[in-house]
């Protein structure tokens, strides 16, 4: 039996407009077309072979667990370009795989190159549209292979043989040094004409160019470069370019603990994680994309905050509504495995905030607030005054009773305090008196309701005994300072109660079989959550811990796989990645740790302790225009 791949065994490679799973043993296990929230042609990755994959690689041994592996992956420079280099006794070839940039029908482009002697090689795609329910009907017109099943068409081209054998296309080929083989997958309607044969040499020359060219752009030239410069490019790889969405992960129910059921489906635009994600991007250059969120937000929230959602579809599609797919054994057996996420329709009071904050960095970096964007900031802010003291289901999405959760007011002060910011910085009309009242008041209400004074800490909830990870934000964003004996109180409970001897966080306690606060059952405890782990990196540095700064910060680019990839949570016991793979809130913590770590580094040789970041509207435009995350000063 064929092992069962990890998950960090997977690289990314995608179009910004969808994305394939390419395994270490040469397989395509996942990829949705035509966009990444569509029903998967490939879904080994949540079943097995028979629910679809394909495979390139020498010929044999053929198994997963033999000896023969890939010796060599990476990227190709600062791109999405997959190379795999397989070396046998027989001689060496190599692998590129990448997705062009869309112009036309979205295409899966591997390329094989002999490197030395001559290498036997077999292609064998197994398409399984509908998330591996569905076997299509596998037929030859005018010369090429084509798989379709109701509305879709899978076109795959190569210069060499290909049968149909059970299902599966497949090509057994030899390839020599110097040779190359092509194959091209494209996808399109059934009804539709047959695409267009395409040039797999000018593809791959295009994809590396557009590449090249967004990559330059990045202004970001401190410490740890690589893996930052590597995250950008995750993230603008989940990006779904015709709309300015972001996808919270390209996948949708890789487990946050083996054979558990926390599994969901990630491919999606969280407000949340869309600003976090573009606050990561503002801070490193890249504008245009701050620009084009703005106008899917606009778009997806219609002018209608009162029935604001938490998530939209990619091009800002409301209805959600999630499923199970009983046919699906799930990821090592983890179920159930769903699509649609239910929690489109939770009150998450944080979310005024992040887009706020959001919208004001933007301004920070010189985006142009404009009217429609105004109007809509004064309607998300007289909702959030209508609403702020309403129990909600918090960041983390919780399936049980709604709590006062200390985050969400944290966030919902930072609504507050932006809005007032612009409005002083007369970029948005509104008056400032009654915003400057609530924002004391919400202030004190989570100083005296959210904090327990006997432990030192901030909780999870009004009046609760547990602790959650989202409270090391409140220096981050300017809620207290760093230097405050509550801030650093917290950081010493959440390190003390949710941390592991090694300083990986877990967002709050869960408790096995038994239900805890978020309303769901376990096998035992999830993994440490990789972001939790990035905001103790930003809190110690922020507190003036520089050194354990560094070191955990260290520790977390350890975790990524040889890819740099990062999912959503890490198992220390298997170490091993698990959850939605890869997460953009993850790279964006990645990224936000090196930038705030290179100024605090930068400062410490002139302050003694806790480190005073400076407010982003007093700095020097151009810092302003690099340092679009500085933790603005508490107000």
């Amino acid at each position: 039996m064929k092992r069962i791949p990890r998950i960090e065994q997977y690289g990314l490679i995608g179009d910004m407009q969808t994305s394939a799973h390419v395994c270490d043993d040469g397989s395509i296990d996942w990829l949705c077309l035509p966009r990444f929230d569509s029903p998967a042609v490939f879904t080994g990755l949540l079943g097995t072979q028979k629910h679809g994959t394909w495979r390139i690689a020498p010929a044999a041994p053929a198994d997963r667990s033999s000896s023969e592996a890939v010796a060599e992956r990476r990227y190709r420079g600062d791109s999405l370009v997959l190379e795999s280099v397989w070396r046998t006794e027989a001689g060496s070839v190599r692998v590129l795989d990448f997705m062009p940039p869309r112009d036309g029908a979205p295409q899966v482009i591997r390329i094989v190159e002999g490197l030395t002697c001559e290498v036997s090689m077999i292609s064998a795609m197994r398409p399984r549209p509908g998330y591996g329910s569905v076997s299509p009907w596998i037929h030859e017109v005018g010369g090429r292979m084509v798989a379709e099943a109701g509305a879709d068409a899978l076109w795959l081209d190569t210069c060499v043989a290909q049968v149909e054998k059970d299902g599966v296309m497949v090509s057994a080929f030899s390839v020599a040094a110097g040779q190359s083989v092509a194959f091209v997958l494209s996808w399109c309607r059934s009804h539709a004409a047959a695409p267009d044969v395409p040039d797999p040499e000018a593809a791959l020359t295009e994809t590396l160019t557009f590449w090249g060219d967004w990559t330059r752009d990045c202004t970001y030239e401190g410490p740890y470069r690589e893996a930052v410069v590597r995250s950008l490019i995750a993230l603008k790889a989940m990006t779904y370019e015709p709309s300015g969405g972001i996808v919270a992960a390209p996948t949708t129910s890789l487990p946050e603990e083996i054979g558990g059921n926390r599994n969901w489906d990630y491919r999606f635009t969280w407000l949340r994680d869309a600003s976090t994600t573009l606050t990561a991007l503002l801070g490193t250059g890249y504008r245009q994309e701050a620009q084009a969120w703005r106008r899917w937000l606009l778009r997806a929230v219609a002018g209608d905050p009162e029935n604001l959602q938490i998530m939209y579809g990619v091009t800002g599609e409301r209805d959600l509504r999630e499923q199970e797919l009983s046919w699906l054994p799930g990821h090592e057996g983890s179920t159930p495995v769903r699509v649609g996420n239910g929690a489109a329709d939770q009150l998450q009071l944080d979310m005024y905030g992040e887009v706020i904050e959001t919208l004001y960095l933007a301004h920070e970096c010189g985006v142009a607030h404009c009217a429609d964007t105004a109007v809509l900031q004064r309607r998300l802010i007289e909702h959030l005054e209508q609403r702020w003291q309403e129990p909600d289901e918090g960041i983390w999405e919780i399936r049980g009773a709604r709590r006062h959760f200390v985050h969400s007011n944290v966030m919902a002060w930072v609504a507050v305090d932006r809005t007032i910011r612009l409005a002083e910085a007369g970029a948005l009309h509104i008056d400032v008196v009654p915003l400057i009242e609530l924002r004391a008041t919400i202030h004190h209400e989570v100083c005296t309701k959210g904090f327990d004074p006997v432990r030192n800490t901030f909780t999870q909830s009004y009046g609760s005994q547990e602790l959650d990870a989202a409270t090391l934000l409140i220096p981050r964003v300017g809620f207290l300072p760093p230097d405050d004996p509550r801030v650093i109180g917290t950081v010493d409970a959440v390190r003390r109660e949710l941390s592991s001897p090694d300083g990986l966080v877990r967002r709050y306690p869960t408790i096995g079989d038994r239900t805890g606060v978020d309303g769901l059952k376990g096998k035992g405890n999830e993994g440490t959550f990789v972001l939790c782990s990035f905001w103790l990196v930003d809190a110690l540095a922020l507190i003036g811990r520089l050194n354990e700064a560094d070191a955990l910060f260290e520790r977390l680019l350890a975790l990524r796989n040889d890819l740099g990839l990062l999912a959503e949570e890490y198992d220390r016991v298997q170490q091993r990645q698990l959850g939605n793979f890869p997460q953009a809130f993850r790279h964006m913590g990645l990224i936000q740790g090196a930038r705030l770590f290179q100024l605090l580094s930068t400062q410490s040789s002139h302050h003694h302790g806790a480190v005073a970041v400076p407010t982003p509207r007093s700095a020097p435009r151009s810092t302003r225009q690099t340092c679009a995350d500085l933790t603005p000063q508490h107000t």
